[in-house]
């Protein structure tokens, strides 16, 4: 195929889907001023209703000015063979195909990540703080960006280098490699994610004696689920919107209260929640979507293998030598619409788990304070009580809250 026609097959790709998401996003938006439910209209009072509509709007008008932003700069830099410029820059201090892969990548998103570090600031100092939801502090923000830096670096860094040096020696046979190390990585993260990634970010102390924790323990041992770890974040470092999630397997389980959390609800409640998070352990959801996971990435690790190596995906990029980094980014274009689709449907499954994850609760433990966690939760992020049908279809992990609650009161 001609290289002219592969380029504006990329271009194409990449505005459909801006395109595609803001119909989403306007869609979505069209809703916000519908009336509230009938199950959910004791979550906000006239007074609260009004800000969290408010809230919502401010992030679309956000959302659409961010995206618009980014569309236009991205296909600025195809039009003007951007990628060319930046690989002759990387083929300057080096022939070595990891270096300049490393030089290129490294290049490109330093580049993409400060463009965007006023959008990043103004998200979280202006619209977050005007909310009352942010906590983080200027020295947090600049360090959490440090931080995500140097491990992008060394985990992220590492990772390319691998994948490219694979590529070197194996040409096409490159995938198999990268799939076997990939999936070691990805199990090997699932199980220590919380041990070696979150203490670079924040504190954990183990749950202390009390209350919530022998409530916990009672539940655990009633239902015959053995756990030792139950620790504490300190999330409200950055925002008061509370959350809790079930990490590992095996020994390594481990469940984890963000500090707003246990300041937001009641005990009972934390339960309720907890009961949901043991739900998706005990209907195995977490191996589920790891064993899902690296199928997928093994799917298109293979397609990637037929397309890297294509001549043709480069010079649409306008470098006339056939380079891996290269192919990578075309190959990343070319593949969004499946990775659209793939995603559409691990989207519903993980909306049936969820449904699942909440039946476990409701039969072991107690609807009615699941369903008082959810809407105090609901609350105090300032939530969307009526998303678009077609949005949540396409975007949310998660059933809406309306269509949890009905669930919970079969």
């Amino acid at each position: 195929m001609n290289p002219t026609i592969i380029f504006y097959i990329l271009i194409a790709i990449i505005v459909a889907k801006y395109l595609f998401d803001t119909f989403l996003d306007t869609k979505n938006a069209a809703h916000f001023n519908d009336a509230i439910p009938a199950d959910l209209n004791d979550i906000y009072s006239e007074k609260e209703y009004v800000k969290s509509q408010n809230y919502k709007k401010t992030n679309h008008n956000f959302s659409i000015i961010t995206s618009t932003f980014s569309i236009i700069i991205t296909v600025l830099f195809f039009m003007f063979d951007g990628f060319a410029l930046v690989d002759a820059i990387a083929r300057y201090f080096s022939q070595n195909e990891i270096i300049i892969a490393l030089i290129f990548f490294g290049i490109i998103f330093f580049a993409s990540d400060i463009i965007n570090l006023p959008f990043s600031y103004y998200k979280i100092f202006v619209i977050e703080e005007k909310f009352d939801f942010n906590k983080t502090t200027l020295k947090t923000f600049i360090l959490d960006k440090i931080k995500s830096w140097l491990m992008l670096i060394i985990i992220g860094g590492g990772i390319l280098a691998l994948i490219t040096w694979f590529y070197t020696i194996t040409t096409n046979n490159f995938w198999w490699y990268t799939w076997i190390f990939i999936s070691v990585f990805t199990i090997f993260l699932n199980l220590f994610y919380s041990k070696l990634i979150v203490p670079i970010f924040n504190k954990q102390i183990p749950l202390e004696e009390g209350e919530l924790k022998t409530a916990i323990e009672q539940f655990a041992n009633k239902i015959g689920f053995k756990i030792q770890n139950i620790y504490v974040i300190d999330g409200s470092k950055r925002s008061l919107k509370a959350n809790a999630y079930f990490s590992g397997f095996g020994s390594q389980k481990r469940i984890t209260l963000y500090d707003t959390l246990i300041k937001d609800l009641t005990t009972e409640e934390i339960v309720a929640v907890l009961a949901h998070e043991i739900g998706h352990y005990k209907n195995k959801h977490i191996i589920y979507n790891m064993f899902l996971s690296v199928l997928l990435m093994g799917f298109t690790l293979y397609i990637l293998s037929l397309l890297v190596g294509n001549l043709y995906l480069s010079q649409a990029l306008g470098v006339s030598t056939n380079s891996f980094h290269i192919g990578l980014i075309a190959f990343a274009v070319l593949y969004s619409p499946i990775s659209e689709i793939t995603s559409y449907f691990m989207n519903i499954l993980s909306r049936k788990f969820e449904y699942q994850a909440d039946n476990f609760a409701k039969n072991n433990y107690n609807a009615t304070d699941l369903i008082s966690a959810l809407k105090k939760l609901s609350k105090n992020s300032l939530s969307n009580l009526t998303p678009d049908n077609l949005y949540v279809k396409i975007h949310y992990s998660h059933p809406t809250l309306l269509q949890r609650i009905q669930n919970l009161k079969k």
